[in-house]
């Protein structure tokens, strides 16, 4: 990324044909789509679009409303501060004090998208809009809430982004405050939320995630890695936000490093009968990296959303390979792990990392689906001969 200056609106490479701003008109902020919200974009499935997000971190009433004075208090010149961050905050948009703090970019209405079809969210870029982020531990959260922050005070923590050498991108921050930034970490830039509408007129928080996706907070989902999301409304009404530039699995101080980006992502679909026998029946969100397939959990209870990402994994395996139930069980126990992805959003997250290697010796045959494997996706509503693809 160019360090003259912040990845303005429309500026820089835009690598899509489809660009979506984060214009105050591409915007929900402190809640997500529900089924009466109006698409700002309609695309057929197969397309890319480049999606520009906000970090909600600067925006805040409780940092003043005024990112260019938030940030210049950290010694950011006006030319590193989002132009549409500065609009929006500026703006009279109509948060209330219940809302959520995430501001999201959307939503995207996908041609063909039915309840009961999946929606494939596979992210192809995401570039920093800026060389900075913020972790914060505020408003008596995290996992100590009571003990940490130390004082009763919000504190946000400010980052910086360093370039490597070899090109690779790191996380700075001191030991003690006001100290030499000596303290480096790995960046890997993912959307904390990714989403589809919710039935229904009543939008959701932005804060719990759900079965509509929303705030999972699953680190995985870096670039070349996909999200599954049951469709619950026509055209799916599909969202991202809450951008990250790293986290760590439980993020334990409320936010992790939470800052801009410029996202790709392409929109595929799966019809709900090719969606069942892949998947099995999915309760929540699914994701799928080079190395694993991911099936989440989600509840109030952290023990509970442990019980539900185990049942969910073992739908999965039962589903996708035919695999008997008390041995896929077994395998979870031996071979799987079952990680927190967040504990500070209501809801708890857990996601299990199945091994897509440990079932290379799968025979073809042996699964009870008939398709093409994870990447058979229904890109259009016509078959290859040109005819209207039949449903049943």
């Amino acid at each position: 990324m160019s360090t003259s200056a912040a990845l303005q609106p429309g500026t820089g490479e835009i690598r899509a044909t489809e660009y979506l701003a984060a214009s105050l008109d591409h915007l929900l902020w402190g809640r997500l789509p529900c089924a009466t919200d109006r698409a700002v974009l309609e695309i057929d499935p197969g397309t890319e679009v480049t999606i520009d997000t906000i970090s909600h971190e600067g925006v805040l009433e409780d940092q003043g409303r005024d990112p260019a004075a938030f940030f210049a208090a950290h010694g950011v010149e006006r030319a590193f501060v989002l132009d549409d961050a500065v609009a929006l905050a500026a703006s009279e948009y109509p948060r209330n004090a219940s809302d959520g703090p995430h501001v999201v970019t959307g939503p995207i209405a996908v041609r063909g998208a039915r309840p009961g079809d999946l929606l494939k969210m596979t992210v192809l870029e995401t570039t920093p809009r800026v060389p900075y982020g913020v972790i914060s531990n505020r408003h008596g959260r995290g996992a100590l809430p009571g003990e940490m922050p130390a004082a009763e005070e919000n504190v946000s923590i400010f980052a910086d982004l360093k370039h490597a050498l070899d090109g690779s991108s790191f996380g700075t921050l001191p030991l003690v405050p006001g100290g030499q930034r000596s303290v480096r970490f790995p960046l890997a830039p993912f959307l904390g939320i990714m989403g589809v509408a919710v039935a229904g007129a009543e939008r959701p928080h932005s804060v719990p995630p759900g079965a509509h996706g929303g705030n999972i907070d699953i680190k995985l989902l870096t670039v070349g890695s996909s999200l599954y999301l049951p469709v619950q409304v026509p055209g799916a009404l599909a969202y991202v936000g809450d951008p990250h530039f790293a986290q760590g699995d439980g993020e334990v101080a409320l936010t992790a490093l939470e800052a801009s980006l410029r996202v790709t992502i392409r929109f595929d679909l799966l019809s709900q009968a090719d969606a069942v026998a892949e998947f099995g029946v999915l309760a929540g969100p699914l994701a799928s990296t080079s190395e694993f397939l991911v099936p989440t959990g989600m509840d109030e209870d952290l023990d509970v959303a442990v019980q539900n990402c185990v049942r969910a994994a073992l739908g999965l395996l039962e589903a996708r390979y035919g695999m008997d139930r008390a041995l896929a069980y077994a395998y979870l126990s031996a071979a799987t792990d079952f990680d927190i992805s967040q504990v500070v959003d209501i809801v708890k997250g857990v996601h299990a990392k199945v091994r897509v290697a440990d079932f290379a010796g799968v025979a073809a045959g042996a699964a009870r689906h008939t398709g093409g494997g994870i990447g058979a996706v229904r890109r259009g509503r016509h078959g290859a001969n040109g005819s209207e693809e039949r449903r049943g």
